[in-house]
């Protein structure tokens, strides 16, 4: 597997390139970084279909910089110069484990501090060339694809936050044991707790630009459903945990040996026995082969996402797109976790995992809305019928 960039850079390129970031961290960018295109162009495709319109907003201008300004803006250049500046100093502790690093009191504090005072001048001086003798209150027409940069970044404040939330009730007896090492590890996220998180997120703020939430969730689906591949790809490369079971089945014909049971070699939590002949960090494998989920979701999703981009103009009841998401997503990840390994719980007198649990209730709810469009249809044809 490989835990960084530098150790997939050396199996496709065979040079060793000290890039100390980690794979799947860089796979979950990618997972906000090109559905962040897939939401911009949906945005612009239904104003354009006149679904969703843009507005105004009152921005007060000629003003100096507020206190709240200026103390935000210190602590983003403190940050930055403390931990950013601070891991190229102390390159070599920030390249044997970042996420250590990051999460410790490991920094340069004069960096911090000097990075902090440029920020607070910067916001200062820019905001007192442009002061006015008497501020005024200037209508801003937004159009909703403008809102996207902020979305992203709210989505994944608040997605992170739900991701670590769920996951640490799944395994809430790790959590009392060892709070801090499950908190701020850079492994175990809950997808489905990030999803929701986000996705409440989103709807809201569009809701409150007066967005209808069905349009929103429209528009959101494909997205949500890339994200998801993407974020699967980081998965399998890493070798971050999220495998299947045990697979002791013979190998069907036909496809590579790592496809149908795979040992994650060199995987980023260094789980199973010691690899021979390794030295240094990430040097287990698993004692059996495990069924490599994360690869069939990334490809099985990223395909569903193929099929739903291709289609999306052709699916013009609102409702559809959002419905088909839930059947789509729901329906693979509870398939999914029946050979997965993730910790059991009786429900209704049943065994779920939590996210087989949530993808089976997404399942029911796509289907749900499928049934309530068919009637509402039907109804909306049976009136015209009677009018006629």
């Amino acid at each position: 597997m490989f835990p960084t960039l530098s150790s997939l850079f050396e199996y496709l390129f065979h040079i060793h390139i000290p890039v100390p970031i980690q794979t799947f961290g860089f796979f979950v960018a990618l997972a906000f970084l090109f559905p962040y295109y897939v939401f911009r162009a949906e945005f612009k495709r239904k104003e354009e279909d006149g679904l969703i319109s843009a507005f105004t907003e009152e921005e007060l201008i000629g003003t100096t910089a507020s206190w709240p300004e200026l103390i935000v803006n210190g602590l983003l250049g403190f940050l930055l110069g403390f931990k950013a500046i601070g891991a190229i100093i102390e390159y070599k502790v920030f390249a044997s484990s970042p996420m250590t690093f990051i999460f410790s009191g490991n920094g340069s504090w004069l960096c911090g501090i000097i990075c902090a005072a440029i920020f607070v001048a910067w916001i200062y001086i820019d905001r007192k060339k442009d002061k006015l003798p008497q501020p005024i209150i200037q209508q801003k027409l937004v159009h909703p694809y403008q809102l996207c940069t902020y979305l992203v970044f709210m989505l994944a404040f608040f997605g992170f936050i739900g991701a670590k939330l769920f996951n640490t009730v799944e395994y809430l007896q790790e959590f009392f044991y060892q709070p801090v090492s499950v908190l701020f590890s850079s492994n175990g996220f809950s997808f489905y707790g990030g999803l929701i998180f986000g996705a409440l997120t989103y709807l809201y703020i569009g809701q409150k630009k007066g967005m209808k939430l069905i349009t929103l969730a429209d528009i959101g689906s494909p997205g949500m459903m890339l994200a998801y591949g993407i974020g699967r790809i980081g998965c399998q490369l890493a070798g971050d945990g999220d495998w299947g079971i045990v697979n002791n089945n013979a190998k069907p014909g036909g496809i590579p040996a790592w496809m149908w049971s795979f040992k994650y070699p060199h995987n980023a939590i260094d789980a199973g026995i010691p690899i021979p002949g390794c030295i240094g960090n990430y040097c287990h494998q698993l004692s059996k082969g495990v069924y490599p989920t994360p690869f069939y979701e990334a490809a099985i999703c990223i395909l569903f996402f193929t099929l739903m981009w291709l289609f999306r103009k052709k699916i013009t009841t609102p409702g559809v797109m959002f419905f088909l998401y839930l059947v789509l997503n729901g329906g693979e990840r509870f398939l999914i976790e029946q050979i997965r390994i993730n910790p059991r719980y009786n429900i209704l007198g049943m065994q779920f995992t939590q996210a087989g649990f949530i993808g089976l209730l997404m399942l029911l709810g796509g289907v749900a809305g499928f049934i309530l469009l068919a009637i509402k249809q039907k109804n909306k044809l049976g009136t015209l019928h009677t009018v006629a």
